[in-house]
């Protein structure tokens, strides 16, 4: 059988398939109509988010085609329900950066209520304002977590040791909550929480889920993080939410005006609101790195070549 590696990942994924047997093809550079007119030579392709898995895709790739797999967790680039209809199955491995996120998810947090970034930024400047840098402490604090699988369980775990009050909410499960976790409802995490961690995937249903609206609800001043996927949140309602003091600080690891398929932001035409935002010394920013290091590079590629395996190995 053979699969087709369309970006740049560690090289275990190529090697664990090679050794069960798998004729491998790396490929970083393809772009979609190029991966179009070969799609159909291939048993599984692995992908990330510069090429767009659509109907149009799906339609034309032929009949060959059993498995897409997507390195890391997010599938909205990959049109899932689609592609199942069809017989291919659809991949993805959050265990691999799990982790990295959940580690990232803190740094923000530590980084927003220490002043880390601020504080830094002043010192290199010659200044040494000790009482404008003052923090708030996480112990004591109620964080909310939306979103309990992968990621959300992973940033809980590392609360654990903060003597703080964490409390979950997911729509679509019960019973998950681990003992140091209380399972709320959404009502009772906007009226407890002091920090909310956004941890949902990017779909119909979440797309802008965080507006003017959703921030009214909350009965006390938070603070925001987001690493789960930038549309999440409506960059206009972080914006006002950050000016009347409702939020009172975020970071963030994702952006509603990104493009993941240029890995850039184009500073000179964003929006009036987000360039608010950058300008803020209420946020702390990264470049959508949440889930990427050395560690989770290699394991992201480790768990989709078993899981490749397993289902392949299933249909020879």
């Amino acid at each position: 059988m053979r699969v087709l590696i369309t970006d740049n990942c560690h090289d275990v994924l190529r090697q664990k398939l090679e050794l069960s047997d798998f004729e491998v093809v790396v490929d970083s550079g393809i772009d979609y109509d190029s991966l179009l007119r070969v799609a159909d030579s291939f048993d599984a392709l692995v992908v990330r988010s510069k090429i767009k898995i659509d109907r149009h895709f799906l339609d034309h790739c032929g009949d060959r085609l059993k498995c897409i797999g997507r390195l890391g967790a997010g599938m909205e680039t990959i049109d899932v329900e689609y592609a199942e209809g069809k017989g291919i199955a659809c991949l993805n491995s959050p265990e691999g950066n799990r982790d990295a996120v959940g580690e990232h998810a803190t740094a923000l947090l530590l980084a927003l209520m220490d002043r880390v970034c601020l504080a830094d930024a002043e010192v290199r400047k010659g200044l040494w304002r000790r009482e404008g840098n003052r923090g708030v402490e996480v112990k004591g604090k109620t964080v909310g977590i939306i979103g309990f699988g992968n990621m959300g369980a992973s940033f809980a775990q590392r609360l654990q040791g903060f003597e703080c009050r964490i409390v979950a909410y997911d729509k679509y499960k019960s019973g998950y909550a681990p003992s140091y976790v209380e399972e709320v409802s959404l009502e009772e995490l906007q009226r407890v929480s002091d920090v909310v961690s956004l941890h949902v995937p990017l779909t119909s249903e979440t797309r802008y889920m965080v507006d003017d609206a959703f921030v009214d609800q909350f009965q006390k001043p938070f603070y925001l993080l987001n690493t789960a996927r930038g549309a999440v949140v409506k960059t206009s309602a972080l914006a006002h939410s950050i000016r009347s003091g409702k939020i009172l600080g975020a970071g963030i690891d994702v952006m509603e005006y990104e493009n993941m398929a240029k890995d850039g932001l184009d500073i000179e035409s964003v929006p009036e609101d987000l360039r608010y935002l950058l300008m803020s010394d209420r946020t702390v920013f990264t470049p959508h790195v949440g889930g990427w290091t050395i560690e989770s590079k290699y394991k992201l590629a480790a768990v989709m070549a078993d899981k490749i395996i397993s289902l392949l190995k299933k249909t020879r």
